[in-house]
């Protein structure tokens, strides 16, 4: 099958190719075996610069879960190498990945995955806690971000308290707790009406500028597309760029 990918140019510092946040190179993977084997991922290859809001598309089933969970490291390819900032995902053990994760990675998931009983600020502060990160300083970084998702006023507030676009703030704000240089976002509008979702991409995409933060978001509303600095596709496995 004709590889349809189209490689970034990299930018360069000091006369010199900067060095990716993100390239994943020719992965495949496969779920079950012999004649009822899904093959989701066919040889998909992506390269993602830093500080930039890259949207993939892609009929549904067509692997997107599946690609993101390799590169956040959630999941192992079959074949083929994910390398984060530097970092091949293939030679880190366990908890080399959790720590990746942790400390490396946000992640935002359509079903908002907040802990109901926690206060919006209590659960943007899960991970600082994760962390042992001083009292002083983790109340002084959830403020900060409650503030950057205008959710101030809504510090005390449970999530079944708050909008459905209210709890999807809290999950990205929450997601940058830790300072990440990778966002991973799966569906993160599914739940939301139309124009909430708009809200919450623009939120995305001034965070990835103002942050210089990479983001990866997996998305099929084609409203949003226009809002990512460029737009991939998953077609028969295999990353298309548009």
């Amino acid at each position: 099958m004709t590889q349809h990918h189209t490689t970034q140019a990299a930018p360069t510092t000091g006369g010199r190719p900067a060095t990716p946040m993100v390239r994943a190179e020719n992965l495949h993977r496969s779920y079950g075996s012999g004649p009822a084997a899904v093959h989701a991922l066919r040889g998909a290859s992506l390269t993602l610069t830093r500080g930039e809001l890259v949207a993939l598309k892609g009929r549904s089933g067509a692997g997107k879960t599946t690609l993101l969970n390799l590169i956040g490291g959630l999941d192992s390819p079959d074949r083929g190498q994910v390398v984060i900032d530097g970092t091949d995902l293939s030679g880190l053990s366990e908890n080399g990945l959790l720590e990746l994760r942790r400390d490396r990675i946000g992640f935002i998931f359509q079903s908002f995955g907040l802990i109901p009983i926690l206060t919006a600020a209590e659960n943007v502060g899960v991970p600082l806690r994760l962390r042992a990160t001083a009292p002083r300083e983790r109340e002084e970084r959830v403020a900060l971000l409650l503030a950057l998702v205008g959710l101030t006023d809504h510090a005390a507030q449970r999530p079944g308290e708050l909008s459905g676009g209210q709890q999807q703030r809290v999950a990205i704000a929450r997601a940058l707790a830790n300072r990440p240089a990778l966002l991973i976002a799966d569906e993160p509008t599914g739940q939301l009406d139309t124009q909430t979702g708009l809200a919450v991409m623009e939120l995305l995409r001034t965070v990835v500028h103002g942050e210089g933060v990479t983001a990866l978001v997996a998305t099929h509303d084609p409203q949003l597309l226009g809002l990512a600095d460029r737009v991939l596709e998953l077609s028969d496995g295999e990353v298309v760029e548009h």
